[in-house]
C-alpha cells in the first residue's frame, strides 16, 4: 500500500527549475517537490508521496493522518535515518572479496 505523509513546509526554493521545499515529518525534514501545489507557502501542511507534495491540508488534518499512521506503525521510513545522518559507527567497511572463495 502506498501512503501520502503529511508534513509542515518550513522554506521553499528553486533546484534546477523545480519548486522545492524543506518539509518537516515530525522530528524530520526532508525535501519534497511542489510542483503540483506551487502555491504552498512555508508554514502550511501538505501530504507527500514519494518526494512529491500532492495536496495541500490544514494543520488538524495533518494531525489527525499522522497520528493514525504513526498507530498503524506507518511510519517507520521517516524514523530510519537517511545516508547523511549516519554516524561514523554506522559507515560501511568496504571489504576485499576473493573472487576465487579462498
Amino acid at each position: 500500500m502506498c501512503l501520502a505523509i503529511p508534513g509542515k513546509v518550513l522554506s521553499t526554493f528553486d533546484q534546477h527549475g523545480l519548486h522545492m521545499a524543506k518539509v518537516q515529518f515530525g522530528g524530520v525534514v526532508r525535501e519534497a517537490c511542489l510542483e503540483y501545489v506551487p502555491e504552498v507557502q512555508a508554514g502550511e501542511y501538505v501530504l507527500v508521496h514519494v518526494g512529491f507534495a500532492l495536496s495541500r491540508i490544514d494543520e488538524a488534518e495533518a494531525e489527525r493522518t499522522y497520528q493514525a499512521l504513526r498507530e498503524l506503525g506507518q511510519l517507520t521510513e521517516l524514523e530510519a535515518p537517511v545516508d547523511d545522518e549516519l554516524d561514523e559507527r554506522t559507515q560501511f567497511v568496504p571489504v576485499k572479496v576473493d573472487p576465487g572463495g579462498n
